[in-house]
This record gives C-alpha cells, sequence and structure tokens, in this order.
C-alpha cells in the first residue's frame, strides 16, 4: 500500500507542468540524439549540465533521464536504416535490422523495436520501483567503512568488468581519483594540487570535465569517421504495421531480453551495451534455426532492443538507492544530484522522496511520449540523417562554451574543457576507456570522506574494514575481482604469444 501512495505522489509531482515539459523535452532530445549517429546520450547530457543550475532538481534529473533512455530507443533507426548505430548499444540492431530493411521490411523493424523498446522499459520500471526501496533500506545499516568499501567495489568492477583493458580501466580510474582531489581539503583548509592557480581552489569543474571528455573528444573522434547520409528506404505508417507472426516470435525474444537487460543494468561496469549483445547471444543460443540470424530475424532486433531499455532503467537502481554509478551516464547523473546539493544514497528515498518517486513515474509518462514520438513521427527521425555534419558539430562545440562559460562565468572553465576534450581524444586513439575516469572523479572525494570517518570512528585502526562483515565481504569480492583480472590477462597474453609463435 506504501508503494502505491508513494507512486500516486510521484504521478503528482511528474504531471506538474513544468516537470512534463522537461519530460518531453528530454525524451525529444534522447531521440534526435539517438537518431544522429556520432554524438550519444552521454556527449548530450554532459553539455546540457549547466542547465540544470538554473532549473529545480526534480526537473533537471526528469529531462537528463529522459536523454538517457530516449536515445536507447533512437539509437535503432540509423542502425536498421543505415547500418550506422546511432547508440553503441544499437551496435547490434545493425546485425538483422539492416537486412530487414533489404528485404523491405524497414517500417516493420522500426516498428518492432519501439515496441520492444517499450516492454523492456516497463517491465524494467517494475524493477526498478519494487526493489529500489528495499536495496535502500538494507543500506541504511551501512557504516563510513562499509560505504567505503562498497563505493571501492564499484569502481573496480566498473574498471574489469567494462569492454577494454582492465589494466587500462583501473589506470583511468586512478587518474579520475587524483583530479578529484584537486582543491581545497574541507577539513584541514589546505589546497591540494591546485599548482597556485587560484582557479583551481574550488577543484575541478565537473561540468568542464565531462563536456570535455565527451562532447569535444566525441566531436574531434566523429569528424572523419561520420559522413551524413541520406536513408533510401521510404517509411509509410502502412508498412509500419507487423504481422501476427512477428508479434508472436517476438514475444519471448521480449521478455528474455528484458530480464538479460534487468541485471545487467544494474551491474557495475557492464549497462546497456553488454545487455544487449548478451540477449542477441542467447536468442541465437536458444533459436531453433541460428543460421537465419544476421539475414533478418526479427528476434535479433526485438530482443536486444528490450534488453538496452530495461538496462537504461535498472542502472538508476544502484545509482539512486546506493551512490554507486554503473556507467559514465549514471555518473553524471550522480553529479548532476550533487550539483544541486543533493547526496545519492539510501537517504534519497526518505529525505526526497517528491525526487525519488517523481523521477520514477516520470519514466512511464517518457516512455508513452517515446512511442508517440517514433511512429507517427517516423519520417521526421528519418529525415534527420541527412543533417550535413559540417553544420552540426560546430554548432554543438559553440553550445559547449557558452554553457560552460555560463556556469562560473569563468573562461578557465572553457579552457579546461578544451583541454579535457583533446585528452579524451588521445585517450579513446590508444584505447583508454573515459567512464572509469568519470566514476573515479566523482566518487573520489565521496570515498575519501568515509574513508576519514571510518578511520576517525575507529581511531586509526584499519582493521575496522575486516572487522565488519558487510565492508569485508564487499572486500573480498574486490579482490575477486581483481584476481579474475590478472588472470584473464595472462591468459591473454599467453594466447598472444601463442599466435606470434605459429605466425613466425
Amino acid at each position: 500500500m506504501d508503494m502505491f501512495a508513494n507512486l500516486a505522489m510521484g504521478f503528482g509531482e511528474a504531471f506538474a507542468p513544468q516537470n512534463l515539459l522537461y519530460c518531453f523535452i528530454g525524451v525529444f532530445l534522447g531521440t534526435f540524439v539517438g537518431v544522429l549517429p556520432g554524438i550519444g546520450g552521454t556527449a548530450t547530457i554532459s553539455m546540457l549540465l549547466p542547465l540544470t543550475f538554473y532549473v529545480p532538481p526534480t526537473a533537471a534529473i526528469i529531462m537528463l533521464a529522459g536523454i538517457y533512455y530516449g536515445a536507447q530507443y533512437g539509437g535503432s533507426t540509423a542502425s536498421i536504416l543505415m547500418n550506422l548505430p546511432g547508440t553503441p548499444a544499437a551496435a547490434v540492431a545493425c546485425l538483422d535490422g539492416y537486412p530487414m530493411a533489404q528485404k523491405g521490411r524497414a517500417g516493420v523493424a522500426l516498428a518492432m523495436t519501439t515496441i520492444a523498446s517499450f516492454v523492456g522499459a516497463s517491465l524494467g520500471i517494475i524493477i526498478l520501483t519494487a526493489f529500489s526501496p528495499l536495496l535502500a533500506g538494507v543500506a541504511l545499516s551501512f557504516g563510513p567503512a562499509d560505504y567505503f568499501a562498497m563505493m571501492l567495489l564499484g569502481l573496480v568492477a566498473a574498471a574489469t568488468l567494462a569492454h577494454g583493458s582492465p589494466v587500462k580501466g583501473i589506470a583511468m580510474v586512478l587518474v579520475g581519483l587524483a583530479l578529484g582531489m584537486v582543491g581545497t581539503d574541507v577539513q584541514t583548509g589546505q589546497q591540494r594540487f591546485t599548482f597556485d592557480i587560484p582557479q583551481l581552489a574550488d577543484g575541478i569543474s565537473l561540468v568542464a570535465l565531462a563536456m570535455g571528455l565527451f562532447g569535444v573528444a566525441e566531436v574531434i573522434g566523429s569528424i572523419n569517421r561520420i559522413k551524413a547520409g541520406r536513408s533510401q528506404h521510404k517509411i509509410t505508417m502502412r508498412s509500419l504495421m507487423p504481422t501476427g507472426k512477428d508479434m508472436k516470435d517476438s514475444t519471448l525474444p521480449m521478455l528474455r531480453g528484458t530480464g538479460v537487460g534487468a541485471i545487467f543494468g544494474a551491474l557495475p561496469g557492464a549497462g546497456a551495451t553488454i545487455a544487449s549483445f548478451m540477449s542477441y547471444a542467447v536468442e541465437k543460443k536458444v533459436a531453433r534455426d541460428p543460421s537465419r540470424f544476421g539475414k533478418g530475424a526479427i528476434e535479433g532486433i526485438t530482443s536486444p532492443e528490450s534488453a538496452n531499455n530495461a538496462a537504461s532503467q535498472t542502472a538508476f537502481i544502484p545509482t539512486l538507492t546506493l551512490g554507486i554509478p554503473g556507467d559514465a551516464t549514471m555518473a553524471l547523473m550522480l553529479g548532476a544530484l550533487i550539483i544541486q546539493g543533493i547526496q545519492p544514497g539510501p537517504r534519497l528515498v526518505t529525505e526526497h522522496p517528491e525526487l525519488f518517486w517523481g523521477l520514477i513515474a516520470s519514466f512511464w509518462i517518457g516512455n508513452v511520449m517515446l512511442v508517440i514520438l517514433n511512429l507517427p513521427l517516423i519520417g521526421l527521425w528519418v529525415k534527420m540523417l541527412s543533417i550535413p555534419y559540417r553544420i552540426l558539430y560546430p554548432a554543438i562545440l559553440m553550445f559547449i562554451c557558452i554553457g560552460v562559460y555560463s556556469v562560473n562565468n569563468s573562461a578557465f572553465d572553457v579552457l579546461l574543457v578544451m583541454i579535457f576534450g583533446v585528452f579524451g581524444y588521445v585517450m579513446a586513439l590508444l584505447k583508454f576507456e573515459p567512464a572509469p575516469l568519470l566514476l573515479g572523479f566523482i566518487l573520489g572525494p565521496l570515498m575519501e570522506e568515509h574513508l576519514r570517518r571510518a578511520m576517525l570512528l575507529s581511531r586509526g585502526d584499519a582493521m575496522v574494514f575486516l572487522e565488519r562483515p558487510i565492508s569485508a565481504g564487499f572486500l573480498a569480492v574486490t579482490a575477486a575481482l581483481l584476481v579474475w583480472a590478472a588472470v584473464a590477462l595472462m591468459r591473454q597474453n599467453r594466447a598472444r604469444q601463442r599466435a606470434a609463435a605459429l605466425a613466425e
């Protein structure tokens, strides 16, 4: 009964005219950037972070969340029509979506991805609604040592489980931790790593860091990689209608994809991209005729789409209830809350119920909006694919500079954006993922705070981390992950050595 009362309160908050407007803006922008390859939801959220300084907390988070899950809806459009994924999670839709388009079934593919997205998101919201308060209740019993160990586990998991080298992931986490220490120590008042630069006394701006790593770096990397094109497929309302067989063949795959997405969405370092590829692998494994995959099998698009949209909803569970973001986008959400003076964690549910339940209610409203936006307006999104990137990218850079300058009226922050943009691009060339750096930057100060508090309460006895069962358990899992990453790295090196020996 409490849950229904809380949801009723949440819908009252979400249906407020201002929140409805920002929800629509979020899902519209999310669909827009999802359709256009090379931008993505993470870069867009980083560009709009300055706006959260001037908007009420609930409206700001509703808008940013709408961009996040809206991009998951729109990402498959370019994958199906042009074999060019709008978001990383939509890359798997190219495998069967583009062959369906070549067979004249582009409309059906687009319609079924929208239906699958709605089903996956809806079930993901139900899981989020059911488990978030329970997890928050358990986390209320955590002490400072437990929080430190849990955040350490989140960072290590994000670095070792994400795609790419675990060593490079951990290295980026350490860089993020170092950047998070720049500024004035809250307890002693001493300046750390400022190098006598007055503008660094308050630390590095999260907005500048995020815009540089995900906005400027993405633009630099995409200028010569992505060319604007025009889809040759004509999409009509009649062509969007799926057959009864399409619906029957997609029902179980959508449910299986939702299950896979719900699990991977809540895990640090996993997220929607891994969830979509895992669900595709599951469908190919259970299929009676796996040879159909890659040739236009409808299960090859509906299962991954339901998976990445379920993952985009359940990713909010650890972010909101524990303050542990699973990927870069969730880290930006965490940063947006901190900017508003709201501390994410188990007390968020009780201290800011209007924000927590209003956000969950907005997910339902936003997903209904997305169905309306994606089916009747599909012609508009197809035309968006022909926007010249020589016009789009300079406009993005201009808005980035205006946005970061507006936060503190500081030209130094604009300089930081450019520095981090070049740094992010170079790191991308060297195969270093930027997400672990952002996670380390945001969680670093929180970890330091809990570490100091735990040491003060234990009077300097480090054994407090092993004496408490919860923190000891988290540290044991962290150690296991590090051992697993080391073993996997040694196996990869041995495989390369064998391959080199055979080549000789």
